[in-house]
């Protein structure tokens, strides 16, 4: 299937882009984070297990057992921190 990924803050800069078109296998959101993380770095290192990183399907906060469908917008960002 065919999914938008948007990358913000720190992440897009790590990833070099803000958005791409991805095709995939994944039928989950935690499995699209791995798929992404196995393309080696910076996806890696940006995304890797135990970093906090959310993720949002359809512009909906959503957790990695997500079902993603054709189509679909993913979204991976840091934790937003205030002062």
């Amino acid at each position: 299937m065919n999914v938008r990924i948007k990358y913000f803050a720190s992440i897009r800069e790590a990833v070099g882009q803000g958005s791409e078109m991805l095709q995939t296998r994944a039928e989950t959101l935690g499995a699209l984070r791995d798929e992404l993380i196995a393309r080696g770095e910076p996806y890696a290192s940006a995304l890797a297990r135990g970093k906090a990183v959310r993720m949002a399907l359809d512009q909906d906060m959503s957790e990695e057992p997500a079902p993603l469908r054709e189509g679909a917008e993913v979204a991976f960002f840091p934790p937003v921190t205030g002062g």
